[in-house]
């Protein structure tokens, strides 16, 4: 059951229209620019006004949780269950080609961008934004135990797990980011390089 900011139910209606708004933030994020976090930007592409805003999500704060969400479900079974049959190196190899892909998508793009536009002190962003960060922590939590769950059935050293998981999507984004750029370097091979370097790293 969906409810409104102020805790009411959502008719068919309502969720047709949370269901536009949320789509909107989306497309708005994921093209950038320096207008793409605004919540006015949003409400003008959605075709509402500042008030259907409010009564949806409550503040700005609210919609970009609610963004954070929306975008959360649709990634929710980006790492597939791996087999307690796969060897490390090929786990390994599905993670990093399941994030590869991902990385491209609107939704990554969306987060991107709304986490740049968002303050970069974790203190200020808590403090203004409580409700965002609360929504970007659970994003932190479900990849770390996707991850954890994925090697849970082999003798990984968790503090060399732990590290792999920080540092990993950061990694990807950066490929994705040379990806579009003039250059020479066969991504192909350093996706299976940083593959083989990771499983070499857990398997040490």
């Amino acid at each position: 059951m969906t409810l409104s900011a102020k805790g009411t139910r959502l008719n068919r209606r309502g969720l047709e229209t949370r269901t536009q708004l949320l789509d909107a933030a989306v497309t708005c994020l994921a093209e950038g620019g320096p207008d793409a976090v605004s919540a006015n930007q949003i409400v003008r592409r959605a075709g509402v006004t500042w008030g259907v805003v409010q009564h949806q999500f409550g503040d700005v704060d609210g919609l970009w949780a609610a963004v954070l969400d929306h975008i959360s479900a649709d990634f929710g079974t980006m790492l597939a269950r791996l087999s307690d049959q796969h060897p490390l190196g090929d786990r390994v190899s599905v993670i990093v080609d399941q994030l590869w892909r991902a990385v491209d998508l609107p939704g990554s793009h969306a987060i991107y961008n709304l986490r740049l536009g968002l303050p970069q002190r974790l203190q200020e962003l808590k403090d203004n934004f409580p409700r965002t960060a609360e929504s970007l922590a659970a994003w932190d939590q479900k990849w770390t135990a996707a991850c954890e769950r994925a090697f849970a059935d082999l003798d990984v050293d968790p503090e060399r797990l732990t590290k792999v998981i920080a540092f990993l999507p950061g990694a990807m984004m950066g490929l994705r980011n040379e990806m579009h750029l003039v250059t020479y370097a066969d991504l192909d091979q350093a996706r299976q390089g940083l593959s083989e370097a990771i499983a070499a790293y857990l398997a040490a």
